[in-house]
């Protein structure tokens, strides 16, 4: 079976969220605290998907995702780095995008671990919770592929995406990268709300140089049943929430790339 760790820690808020979207796609995902983890390394292996969800990590004293992600670059980044190699897969939601980013897990360029990247303060200074647009970039993520937009909700104060220089820019965009960005209805690069904190380029998502990790800001779980959809009654539900995709590809490669079937244990 598909097996999905779910990582805790204090602040994390969205794990039971995840661990339900997880499971609704046929994955046996569990809840483990960072400090069971920490204890047992080995244990990440008897994994193949790591998730680190949304929340406010260590009450983002600090920054946002600084203190999870310093204990990741500490301890865990080596472990991590040899899970993706196996040929599994991370993603890390809101949260979880600003620990990815500051352990130095992404970009990831020639797989070395180094921050070049980083979540800095929303432009409308204030915390950001509304629905956007989202275009699908890339065809290189292992979570999400092909054309098109999507729908999902955003919740920040933490979300502008930042680069450290142009040529951090320039190998994000020629490596394809950049996952997703935030655009308006018709699929167009808009400003404020559209873009809910004014990330160059409208950067919501993006992953390494294999496709196996992801960092988004948006959060996918919580756009997975038709009435998680804040017009549903007045546009008719759709057959599944956009949010879905992630977990389903999710899923689905694994069973692929372990030649796993579903019920498999």
């Amino acid at each position: 079976m598909v097996r999905a760790l779910v990582l805790r820690a204090a602040g994390i808020n969205c794990d039971c969220e995840t661990e339900y979207a997880f499971e609704l796609f046929g994955a046996k995902a569990e809840r483990v605290h960072i400090n069971r983890l920490l204890e047992n390394k080995k244990t990440l292996h008897d994994y193949h998907i790591l998730v680190i969800p949304g929340g406010f990590s260590y009450g983002d004293d600090i920054a946002a995702g600084r203190i999870l992600a310093n204990q990741i670059r500490a301890h865990l980044l080596d472990d991590i780095r040899a899970f993706v190699e196996e040929g599994k897969l991370v993603i890390g939601i809101c949260n979880g995008c600003q620990v990815l980013v500051k352990s130095g897990l992404l970009p990831g360029f020639n797989g070395v671990a180094a921050q070049t990247v980083t979540l800095g303060a929303n432009d409308s200074n204030k915390y950001e919770d509304r629905w956007v647009y989202l275009k699908i970039c890339s065809g290189k993520s292992e979570f999400i592929s092909g054309s098109g937009t999507i729908y999902l909700p955003v919740a920040h104060a933490e979300g502008k995406f930042l680069v450290d220089s142009e040529e951090t820019f320039r190998r994000l965009s020629e490596n394809d990268q950049i996952v997703l960005r935030y655009v308006d209805e018709h699929g167009h690069p808009a400003s404020y709300p559209y873009n809910p904190n004014g990330s160059i380029d409208g950067i919501a998502a993006i992953c390494d140089p294999t496709g196996r990790i992801l960092a988004m800001m948006p959060h996918p779980e919580r756009n997975i049943r038709p009435e998680n959809h804040p017009r549903w009654t007045r546009e008719g539900a759709t057959e599944r929430g956009d949010g879905c995709v992630f977990f389903d590809n999710a899923v689905n490669y694994v069973r692929r790339t372990f030649s796993l079937a579903a019920g498999d244990t």
